[in-house]
């Protein structure tokens, strides 16, 4: 290979991997939707859906229903219950009894008997084969053990060697008559005068041989139970099932259990199962495709965020696969899975419209597999409503309590009534159902330690660790207050002017208010170089060029960034420290460059390196922050300059362009404004003037 083909073989890999790179997130997405619904549809049960969907006591709203093929009538799980307990119930149990215990007994019984019989030696032979007598009785079919159950004349099977001889209980021995019949036997033979020594010596001798055979008994029972028929009834093809709007009576919906039950059996071919298969794989890709497309439009910041979307993704596959394992066990146990964990996991995090979004897709896909569909859906989607509308502020752990009681009283109501509509009384109600829905709720607050786990794996926040951050005692902040003392007292009226101004538009006020509290930590690498630190009217500032000092004041941010995440502050509240000067400029030291005349004065030298504000929050922050360090020049403010100074500064950072990126509207800004506007009237003791 020639120098030019090796380079020119290099350049073609350089720039595959360059494409590779660029397409990363687009990668990213494409592996994860296609193996999001490859694991749902490996979970998802391989037959295919019944067409009809039918409740008890309902009426019938599709065309009159005829048999499309002949199908066997199934009994209901009650009567095939019940016919397999009177099948068990009429199995012969079978015992053994063991020849070595026996042979053991006899040649026990040579060895005692001279100890019993010693002072009778003129009677020892007759004795002796009376013994042997009495034990060839207890031993012809032998003993059953101390704690053998006995029914008196109820049959079984005794096994000796390679004999079953049918019997019936009273006919083997059991200890605790043994010896009343050996008086009784000792009484008929005239030989009452040996009961003492016969006693000594049986009750020495006697051994249990007569054991329940298990695996026979087994076998049996699963033959029995083999033979107890599941159905009772046929069905010809072409037999009326249903007319149209008739109302689904115990032998109509017997006979569409039955129907259906035969149907997903014949879809369960190899043929129809790779069809019913690709149907489920295109629903399943349809329904992530949407919520990628609902991200990608209302939450961008989560779309372009890999780890917040894998977060979405992870949660919605938890719930799926964890309802479709129960179902899998035992369908009537979904009542107990709590799939209201998702909004308020998705809620928690970001924010209630994805919670609900999240909640309703996931719901659907569950719908897929569940008996009575329509009914479950209808439940879960009432049930995600009340959760998002719901005060989950975790910080206060009564809030959980309260929402967990919405929720379950909610599953309660909705039950009940459908209930009433498919019984038409209370008395059907299902006590069992009651205790799933119930469970359902106590494995809701188990949200709570999963959260903290979440925010432990995947670096999120929630507002218990925002409570913990809010501190001022914290390490960090008790650093700045100490180091720099006018920046922490600044970060104290930033984060009141922000939290009011939070409250007012319904912005998260909390979070923003804890990164108010931490937008200015870099300023602890060179505290003095910021006015509010300055306690002398000379600054360090006048010893360096403008260049250097708006690096210092340029630096503090990328400094903030550094110890924020040295001391473990999440990034969400990092976020603040990145864009609470978004891209603006250091005008005053572009300014006094300009005005020095220096060579070379390059506005980028100027500026932030941003990014702008992307959320609400963070320019609600901006705001704050502009507003109250400028209202330090204010010399003697009337209401009217107060007016205007706030106007001009955010009016300023509007013309700059730098709420473009964030979700805030024009209209929450001017009620930003106002919010900043009372406060700082408070702030410099103002009063209204009222006309005379």
């Amino acid at each position: 290979m020639s120098l030019c083909s090796f380079e020119f073989n290099t350049e073609r890999v350089k720039s595959f991997w360059k494409l590779l790179i660029a397409q990363q997130p687009l990668l990213f997405k494409t592996v994860l939707i296609l193996s999001s619904s490859i694991l749902i549809l490996y979970l998802f049960p391989k037959g295919g859906q019944f067409k009809y969907e039918f409740q008890k006591g309902r009426a019938w709203q599709y065309p009159t229903l005829y048999a499309p093929f002949d199908f066997s009538i199934l009994k209901t799980p009650e009567v095939f219950q019940a016919d397999q307990e009177k099948a068990l119930q009429e199995v012969v149990p079978y015992f053994r009894s063991d020849p070595a215990i026996k042979d053991s007994v006899y040649s026990q019984y040579d060895r005692l008997f001279p100890k019993y019989f010693l002072e009778r030696v003129d009677e020892t032979d007759s004795l002796y084969r009376f013994g042997l007598t009495l034990l060839d009785d207890i031993y012809k079919y032998g003993v059953f053990p101390p704690n053998q159950v006995v029914e008196e004349e109820a049959p079984l099977f005794l096994i000796q060697g390679q004999t079953e001889i049918p019997l019936v209980f009273d006919k083997i021995f059991r200890p605790e008559r043994l010896f009343s019949w050996l008086r009784e036997t000792l009484m008929t033979a005239n030989k009452n005068e040996f009961s003492e020594q016969f006693n000594d010596l049986f009750f020495e001798l006697i051994t249990p041989n007569v054991t329940l055979d298990e695996r026979f008994t087994q076998e049996a029972q699963a033959a029995a139970l083999a033979q107890v028929s599941r159905s009772y009834n046929m069905i010809r093809e072409g037999a009326l099932i249903i007319a149209k709007g008739m109302l689904v009576e115990e032998d109509a919906y017997n006979q569409l259990i039955s129907l259906r039950s035969e149907y997903l059996q014949e879809t369960a071919g190899e043929h129809k199962s790779f069809w019913i298969g690709l149907g489920y794989a295109i629903l399943i890709f349809l329904t992530f495709f949407l919520l990628l497309l609902f991200l990608h439009k209302y939450r961008s910041s989560i779309y372009a965020n890999n780890r917040k979307l894998g977060f979405v993704f992870f949660n919605i596959l938890l719930i799926i696969s964890l309802a479709t394992l129960v179902i899998q066990y035992n369908e009537a146990y979904i009542l107990a899975v709590p799939l209201c964990i998702l909004p308020l996991v998705i809620k928690t995090f970001f924010d209630p419209r994805l919670g609900l979004f999240s909640h309703v897709l996931t719901v659907l896909l569950i719908g897929f597999i569940v008996p009575n569909s329509f009914e479950f859906v209808f439940l879960q989607i009432i049930a995600g409503i009340v959760t998002i509308q719901s005060t989950t502020r975790l910080q206060r752990r009564a809030n959980l309590f309260i929402t967990v009681a919405q929720i379950l009283g909610v599953y309660l109501l909705a039950y009940i009534a459908f209930t009433f509509i498919h019984q038409g009384a209370l008395e059907e109600l299902k006590l069992d159902d009651i205790g799933l829905l119930l469970l359902n709720g106590m494995l809701t607050l188990f949200v709570q330690p999963l959260i903290y786990i979440y925010e432990k794996v995947f670096g999120l926040v929630s507002d218990v660790s925002l409570l913990e951050l809010s501190d001022t005692n914290s390490a960090l902040l008790k650093t700045l207050s100490d180091k720099a003392p006018g920046t922490f007292h600044h970060s104290l009226q930033v984060a009141n002017l922000a939290e009011a101004a939070a409250n007012e538009i319904g912005a998260n006020a909390l979070l923003v208010r804890v990164g108010a509290l931490y937008h200015d930590i870099g300023k602890l690498k060179n505290p003095s170089f910021f006015i509010e630190n300055q306690s002398s009217s000379v600054s360090p500032h006048e010893d360096i060029s403008p260049r250097q000092s708006a690096k210092i004041i340029i630096d503090h941010v990328l400094e903030g960034i550094a110890l924020a995440k040295k001391n473990n502050i999440p990034d969400r509240i990092i976020d603040f420290i990145r864009t609470h000067h978004g891209t603006t400029m250091v005008y005053y030291f572009y300014k006094k460059a300009l005005d020095s005349g220096a060579e070379n004065v390059i506005e980028n030298d100027y500026r932030y390196p941003g990014p702008m504000p992307f959320s609400k929050e963070t320019a609600i922050l901006m705001m704050a922050d502009a507003v109250e360090a400028a209202s330090k020049s204010l010399k003697e403010p009337t209401l009217k300059v107060l007016q205007q100074f706030v106007d001009k500064i955010i009016d300023d950072k509007l013309a700059s362009q730098q709420f473009n990126r964030s979700d805030i509207t024009l209209a929450e800004i001017e009620t930003v404004k106002k919010v900043l506007f009372k406060k700082l009237i408070n702030v410099y003791q103002l009063r209204i003037e009222y006309p005379e």
